[in-house]
């Protein structure tokens, strides 16, 4: 059994405390229970549990709130449990994705009894598999007051950059129809393949949109990902699908980018085509606007980036909670056999946290 987390310990050390805790996604109970055990030994916290998502806040009377999240599973182990440290690098399976940011959290946790700020402090389970899984989403669904706030920071890795919101991701199915015939005698068919030409069309042409929030700039992308249609190598084909994602930028609403898409395959749609939506996820704005947010970005410095994908920080943006992404680590090294973080960084995180939060 690893040893019981000690706070006192500076956060690269309570980095490789967790990383020696096993918390692949679904098995994260013992490392919950010790994250619930360390956070209900804080008197200055209310603590509060949800499956193996862990919640805790403090009740300072204080005029902003902001949420600190992060999630405590990791991709399955690949021979890098436990951690070792090797020079300037701590190794082992999450160390970057992201338990280093995890560690931040509950140093912050135990040693801020007098924040300028009151803070939640979220720990979810079941980041790293479907979205039905989800503890961030759990927790929006069965107690969305537990995540109010200002503002939130998703402390993933980003190399210690801010990355502000979220692109959202809408996936839709145009699909063709035409008549099955021999190839031989083709002009008794009407082929469904050739009938995508228009679709293909419309992605060849389009020409993405870049939107600027908060200073920061969120460029789209419309592409094929997919395309599916034949039956034998005799056969005029009746059927044939295009699958497209489309990547918005966070001031368009999901109603917003599938009537857009709508808008962009309407020819094809005219000559018979239809267009389903598979699969959608909303962005999320960068709230960079906010007062807790200026104020993060002052402290933390470097140049802000929107955030080209999507994570989590959308959960918070429905919730109507603006939020950024920024934790120690190279977000390239999640989830590989030798993945690491830079001791320092996870320090670097920790003391601009602090500066921010702290009087």
């Amino acid at each position: 059994m690893p040893d019981a987390l000690d706070l006192s310990r500076d956060a690269a050390d309570v980095t490789a405390q967790l990383v020696d805790i096993p918390s692949v996604s679904g098995a994260e109970k013992v490392l919950a229970d010790e994250v619930e055990r360390v956070l209900r030994e804080l008197p200055h916290l209310t603590v509060a549990r949800d499956g193996d998502s862990v919640v805790a806040h403090t009740n300072f009377g204080l005029t902003e709130r902001v949420v600190l999240a992060g999630h405590l599973d990791t991709v399955p182990i690949a021979d890098n449990v436990p951690s070792r440290v090797d020079g300037p690098r701590l190794y082992g399976c999450g160390t970057s994705d992201m338990k280093a940011g995890v560690a931040v959290q509950l140093r912050l946790a135990a040693h801020l009894t007098a924040p300028n700020r009151d803070i939640t402090y979220v720990f979810y389970d079941n980041e790293e598999v479907e979205a039905v899984k989800n503890g961030l989403g759990r927790l929006a669904r069965n107690h969305p007051e537990w995540l109010a706030g200002d503002f939130a920071v998703l402390l993933e890795p980003t190399g210690g950059v801010v990355e502000g919101g979220c692109q959202g991701t809408m996936r839709v199915r145009i699909t063709t129809a035409g008549v099955r015939a021999h190839s031989a005698r083709s002009w008794l068919g009407d082929n469904a393949i050739h009938k995508a030409a228009p679709i293909l069309a419309a992605l060849e042409a389009y020409e993405p949109r870049i939107a600027v929030i908060d200073g920061l700039e969120y460029r789209e992308g419309l592409n094929a990902v997919g395309i599916e249609g034949g039956v034998a190598g005799n056969v005029i084909p009746d059927a044939c699908s295009v699958l497209v994602n489309f990547r918005f930028a966070p001031d368009r609403s999901e109603a917003d980018a599938e009537a857009h898409l709508r808008e962009v395959f309407a020819p094809a749609v005219a000559r018979g085509a239809t267009v389903e939506v598979t699969d959608s996820a909303p962005g999320a704005l960068p709230g960079l606007d906010r007062p807790a947010a200026a104020a993060f970005v002052a402290v933390v410095g470097g140049e802000p980036r929107a955030k080209v994908a999507w994570t989590d920080v959308a959960r918070f943006s429905a919730l109507g909670v603006p939020a950024v992404n920024y934790g120690p680590g190279d977000p390239a090294l999640a989830h590989t056999r030798g993945e690491y973080v830079e001791i320092d960084a996870v320090r670097v995180a920790e003391e601009r946290l602090l500066a921010w939060l702290a009087d």
